[in-house]
C-alpha cells in the first residue's frame, strides 16, 4: 500500500525538525511521499532549552534547498529567526510553538520573496519586544503567504508589513498589547478570514506613509474587543483604520465592541466600506474623515454606536461619497465626548440613499454644520424613533442641499428642521415650505 503524504509527516514527529520534498513532481514520474532531507537535533517541546541557533540553520538550509520545513507539535523556544527568500516552515496548526526568549522581533523577513508560513503559533509570552517590535516584521517582501497561523501574547504588535505584496488568512491574532496587524505601503496585499481579538489598541490598520492608492483588500475578517488603552480622540480604539491608503476595500466583515470605530478612514480618497457587520461601536461605527476624496459606504448593518455613520471634515478637503443601503439603529449619546447620537452625518458632495435608521436620540440625519455644507443630495430614506428627523444647516455661507422623498416618523422635535448651528430655526419642513432658506429644495417627504 503507498503511503501517504499526512502518514509520513505524522511518522516523522519523533524526528525533529525535518527538510520534505516539495509539491507533487507528476511530469518526472514520481509519487507524492515526503522526503526527510535532514534532521538538526531540534527537540520539540524542548521547553526552555534555546534552540534559536539550530532553528536557524534549519530555515537557512529550507531557502536554500526549496523545500518545506515541517515542526512537529511542541514548543520551540527561541530568540529572533531571520527568513531568507524561499523559506517555507509548516507547522501543527495550534501545535507548533515559537516561543519568543526575547531580543526582538520573534520572526523578521526583509528584502525577501516567496516565504509561506503555515500552521504556526508565535507566542510572546508577554515578554519585552523592545519599541515598535512585533512577533513578526517583515519589510520588502513579495509574495509573503501566512496562514492558519497563531499570534498571542505580544507587549507591541502582532504583526508588522512594509511594502509588501501577498496574503494573510485564516490567522488569530489576540492578547496584542498594541495592533494586531500593521499594513504600511503595501504593494497588493489582501488580510481575508482572519480572528483578532482582545488588542490594547487596534485591530487592523492599513496606512501609507504618503497620501497614495494602496490597493488593500481586507475581508471577512471577525474582529471583536478593541480598547483603546494609549487612548487619543480616535487614532487608537478601532477595528480597522485606513490612514492615507488609497482605493482600499473593507467588506464582509463582522466587527463588535470597539472603543471607537468599528472601520474608521482617515484621508482615506476612493476607500470602500461594504457589507460589513458592526456591532458596540464606542464613537462613531463608519469613519470617513479629513482630506478624502471619494467613499462608498453602502449595505452595511450598525446596532449600538453613538454615532452610525459620519462623512466628515469639508474643512480638510473631505468630500464625494455614498451612503447607501444601511441599516442603522440603537444610537446613543457619549457622556464624555461631542458625539450626538445621529444616525448618518455628512458635510460635502454626497448621496444619502435607501437607508434606514431607528432608535437615534439625536438627528436620524444630520446635513452640514454651519458653513460645511456643499451639494448634498439626501432622498428614500426611512427614519424612525429620533429626536430630529432631517437636521440641515442654513448658514448663510452653507450650500445647497436637496431633500425629498423620506418617510420620517416618531421624532420628538420635528421631521425636517432648519439648523442654525445646533439650535433648530422656523417650522418642520417636512409640513411647511422650505422657501424662506434659498440653499434647500424640500418636497415629497412623508412625516408621522
Amino acid at each position: 500500500m503507498e503511503v501517504g503524504r499526512r502518514e509520513m509527516m505524522l511518522a516523522g514527529l519523533g524526528l525533529g525538525v525535518g527538510l520534505v520534498a516539495g509539491p507533487r513532481a507528476g511530469d518526472a514520474g514520481e509519487t507524492d511521499i515526503p522526503q526527510p532531507v535532514s534532521t538538526f537535533g531540534v527537540v520539540p517541546g524542548g521547553g526552555a532549552i534555546d534552540q534559536t541557533a539550530i532553528l536557524q540553520e534549519a530555515a537557512d538550509a529550507a531557502a536554500q534547498s526549496g523545500t518545506p520545513l515541517f515542526l512537529p507539535a511542541g514548543v520551540y523556544s527561541t530568540s529572533r529567526l531571520g527568513l531568507k527568500s524561499g523559506t517555507q516552515i509548516q507547522g501543527v496548526p495550534g501545535r507548533s510553538v515559537l516561543r519568543y526568549r526575547g531580543g526582538g522581533t520573534l520572526l523578521g523577513i526583509d528584502q525577501a520573496k516567496e516565504v509561506r508560513l503555515e500552521g504556526l503559533v508565535l507566542d510572546g509570552t508577554e515578554k519585552p519586544l523592545g519599541q515598535d517590535g512585533a512577533l513578526l516584521g517583515a519589510t520588502e517582501v513579495d509574495h509573503l503567504a501566512i496562514s492558519n497561523c497563531r499570534f498571542i501574547g505580544s507587549t507591541e504588535d502582532g504583526v508588522v508589513l512594509r511594502r509588501m505584496s501577498g496574503r494573510v488568512s485564516d490567522c488569530e491574532f489576540g492578547d496584542i498589547r498594541k495592533a494586531a496587524l500593521l499594513s504600511v505601503d503595501a504593494r497588493g496585499l489582501e488580510l481575508s478570514h482572519n480572528h483578532v481579538h482582545d488588542c490594547g489598541d487596534n485591530g487592523i490598520l492599513v496606512w501609507r506613509s504618503e497620501p497614495g492608492e494602496d490597493g488593500t483588500l481586507v475581508t471577512a475578517n471577525r474582529i471583536e474587543r478593541i480598547a483603546a488603552k494609549s487612548g487619543g480622540s480616535g487614532q487608537n480604539g478601532n477595528g480597522v483604520n485606513v490612514y492615507r491608503a488609497g482605493s482600499v476595500l473593507v467588506s464582509a466583515n463582522r466587527i463588535a465592541d470597539c472603543a471607537f470605530s468599528a472601520i474608521r478612514s482617515n484621508s482615506g480618497s476612493n476607500c470602500q466600506i461594504i457589507g460589513n457587520s458592526c456591532a458596540r461601536s464606542g464613537e462613531v461605527a463608519l469613519y470617513t474623515e479629513f482630506a478624502f476624496e471619494g467613499a462608498v459606504i453602502a449595505s452595511n448593518l450598525i446596532d449600538k454606536a453613538a454615532t452610525g455613520i459620519s462623512v466628515k471634515n469639508f474643512n480638510e478637503g473631505g468630500s464625494l461619497a455614498v451612503v447607501q443601503g444601511n441599516l442603522i439603529r440603537n444610537l446613543f449619546f457619549r457622556k464624555d465626548a461631542d458625539s450626538r447620537g445621529n444616525g448618518i452625518s455628512i458635510e460635502a458632495d454626497t448621496v444619502v440613499s435607501g437607508n434606514v435608521i431607528e432608535n437615534a436620540p439625536g438627528f436620524g440625519i444630520s446635513v452640514g454644520w454651519g458653513s460645511y455644507l456643499r451639494d448634498v443630495s439626501v432622498t428614500d430614506n426611512l427614519i424612525r424613533n429620533a429626536h430630529i428627523g432631517i437636521g440641515v444647516s442654513i448658514a448663510r455661507s452653507a450650500g445647497t442641499a436637496l431633500i425629498t422623498d423620506n418617510l420620517i416618523s416618531g421624532t420628538k422635535d420635528g421631521a425636517i428642521r432648519a439648523m442654525n448651528g445646533p439650535t433648530p430655526t422656523g417650522p418642520d419642513l417636512a409640513r411647511e415650505s422650505a422657501e424662506a432658506f434659498p440653499n434647500l429644495a424640500v418636497y415629497s417627504n412623508v412625516a408621522r
